[in-house]
């Protein structure tokens, strides 16, 4: 009987290495076809995919990346030392900055967390055929814009530039409902503004809630200039069917500082109401308290005037002075309290 021969094993050279295992802070990482086609692929695989002039793009999404991380990907998409740099740096102000074929942006971004305000950033590395975003800090995830991205299969043949609107309509689109919180919150510190009694935590409330919305116009602000830039100077990058969108991302950013500068001087005038209505009371208090002392002053005086030790003071001598004396007083603090009652004094 004949004995099956056993399989060969592997040698070292014959056998399949693993691939590698995706860093955690890789979000995402994409290769989309001229058509707006799909294709997940590993950080290793972009330099083959920019390699063929195919009209794919890459998009990949990072989330507080390591440096070793960003080096690597500097070599995938020759990336400038000096965007490289900035990107290890989380504390980088809004900017868009030009490296010869590719653009460096970097804006803020802003989430509402337990009725506060987070602030983070995102920096974006855009070239002809590759959209590389990096997130730090409070920011929300970049997924439902490739969702929406990936539903639009002809706008997301554009290029990456469309993947670049996506982003910046959901960052300056969340800037929206914080407006509104805010509003809100002013609205009901009006009660407690017009309110009688002085209450301190009234102004810190509403020193706190100038400073957020002096820092969410800080983010707002710039936004302006880099949707300007790449509506009006940046054209080999984006194209002039993506400047609209561009325009209408512009238009956005414009309404939400609006919103934000008419709700500083809002803030400002309810700030100066208030310090005004404690100004106005603390001077009620002290009308009402002069009134009083100018009461107790008129017997005080009586009484002092006639409490001198001297001997001849003719009117000790009377039998009924000290009657007289006490109606004298009496009238003197009775006309003294018509006259200041009718003045609002007590």
């Amino acid at each position: 009987m004949n004995t099956p021969t056993p399989p060969p094993s592997l040698t070292p050279a014959d056998a399949v290495a693993p691939a590698p295992a995706t860093p955690a802070c890789v979000v995402n990482c994409v290769a989309y076809g001229r058509d707006g086609s799909k294709r997940d692929i590993t950080l290793e695989q972009i330099s083959d995919v920019l390699a063929v002039d195919d009209g794919s793009f890459v998009w990949v999404g990072l989330y507080e990346p390591e440096e070793s991380l960003l080096d690597s990907l500097q070599e995938e998409f020759d990336l400038h030392d000096l965007a490289i740099e900035d990107a290890h740096h989380a504390h980088q102000r809004p900017k868009i900055e030009a490296y010869g074929n590719s653009l460096f942006i970097a804006v803020h971004t802003a989430q509402a967390i337990a009725g506060q305000v987070a602030f983070g950033e995102t920096h974006v590395f855009m070239g002809p055929r590759y959209l590389l975003t990096v997130r730090h800090g409070a920011s929300l995830s970049y997924a439902p814009v490739r969702a929406r991205c990936e539903r639009e299969p002809e706008l997301l043949a554009i290029g990456p530039s469309y993947g670049l609107y996506g982003v910046l309509d959901f960052i300056v689109d969340n800037y929206l409902p914080i407006v509104d919180e805010f509003r809100d919150k002013l609205n009901e510190l009006e009660q407690d503004i017009f309110a009688e009694s002085f209450r301190r935590e009234t102004i810190v409330k509403l020193y706190e809630l100038k400073r957020e919305l002096t820092r969410l116009r800080l983010a707002v602000a710039p936004m302006q200039d880099i949707t300007g830039q790449l509506t009006r100077v940046h054209t080999q990058l984006v194209g002039e069917e993506m400047r609209l969108y561009f325009r209408d991302v512009f238009d956005h950013t414009l309404r939400v500082n609006d919103a934000t500068d008419t709700l500083r001087e809002m803030l400002t005038a309810a700030m100066s109401v208030n310090l005004a209505l404690v100004t106005v009371a603390q001077g009620e208090v002290v009308k009402r308290l002069a009134g009083w002392a100018g009461l107790l002053a008129a017997p005080t005086l009586v009484a002092s005037w006639y409490g001198m030790n001297f001997t001849h003071m003719p009117e000790l001598g009377g039998r009924y002075s000290y009657w007289i004396l006490i109606g004298a007083t009496a009238a003197i603090v009775g006309g003294l309290f018509v006259v200041l009652r009718r003045a609002r004094w007590i």
